[in-house]
């Protein structure tokens, strides 16, 4: 069984550091081969680029435009009225990861519009969201990238999120039915909307291109207090074949690179060469 791939969310990782490059600086001197950024657009493609680069990093992982975040809008891919801007936002995002060299982009379905009745705008929304999806599965299929669909819960992190279950994710990608849209499992979320996350993992793991974790409910570290025990289900990862990049997408409770123990203890099991050796 192969070990694991991590990538670290620079979006979220190394709060402590001022601006893109240095957390991606940050991330490639603490051991990581890969990182994703959830919005790299407030920087110029070529200066994320040459940032990575530099780093020794791969870029696996970058969002489309979230639209209008005064207008509270966060991911525009099921929101009726907003295809246009969606597909502006889909044609940025495929610049970017060209650019980066960056094979997958998370299409944001966004949320359910402000006083709205989630259930009465349900069909509405889904109807919207597979027609964006076929779309960018054919702009994406161009650029040999794939475009992934990630459940965010609305429990704690995002009540009006339109996207919210792994099963909900499932039946929108077999109703579009392009092999280059998959689903994006993101155990936190997972965890706190269905739990049952080994019967999940081994049910979806085939729709699965990308993984991401933090420890439920506090979103810290995977060894840090909480639901969820990461020993167990990075093995039922390596034991599944899963062969994506695992993306550390948490809030660090101190400084990132003193809260990676729990990573240089999984790649010291594994045999893998810490940084700087």
């Amino acid at each position: 069984m192969a070990p694991l791939r991590f990538s670290a969310n620079v979006s979220w990782l190394f709060p402590e550091l001022p601006g893109l490059p240095a957390r991606l600086r940050a991330a490639g001197s603490s051991g990581f081969e890969a990182a994703e950024v959830a919005w790299p657009y407030a920087e110029p493609p070529e200066a994320v680029a040459r940032a990575a680069r530099e780093a020794g990093l791969r870029l696996v992982l970058i969002n489309t435009p979230p639209g209008d975040r005064e207008k509270g809008e966060m991911g525009l891919g099921a929101v009726p009225g907003r295809q246009a801007a969606f597909r502006e936002g889909l044609e940025q995002a495929v610049l970017y990861a060209r650019a980066l060299g960056c094979p997958r982009i998370h299409l944001m379905a966004g949320r359910v519009p402000q006083g709205a009745d989630r259930a009465a705008v349900r069909s509405e929304m889904e109807t919207v969201f597979l027609e964006n999806l076929r779309h960018a599965a054919g702009v994406l299929a161009q650029e040999n990238l794939v475009g992934l669909l990630e459940p965010i819960n609305t429990r704690i992190t995002d009540p009006q999120y339109f996207l919210d279950t792994p099963q909900q994710a499932a039946a929108i990608l077999q109703k579009v039915g392009r092999p280059n849209l998959q689903l994006q499992m993101d155990l936190f979320h997972w965890q706190i909307m269905d739990g049952n996350l080994t019967g999940n993992i081994r049910e979806f793991l085939p729709l699965v291109g990308h993984v991401q974790v933090a420890q439920v409910p506090g979103r810290g570290e995977p060894d840090s207090p909480g639901e969820l025990n990461f020993p167990y289900l990075f093995q039922l990862l390596e034991d599944e074949g899963y062969k994506g990049f695992v993306g550390c997408e948490y809030r660090p409770l101190g400084d990132t690179a003193e809260g990676l123990n729990w990573l240089r203890s999984y790649w010291e099991r594994r045999g893998r060469p810490q940084a700087g050796q």
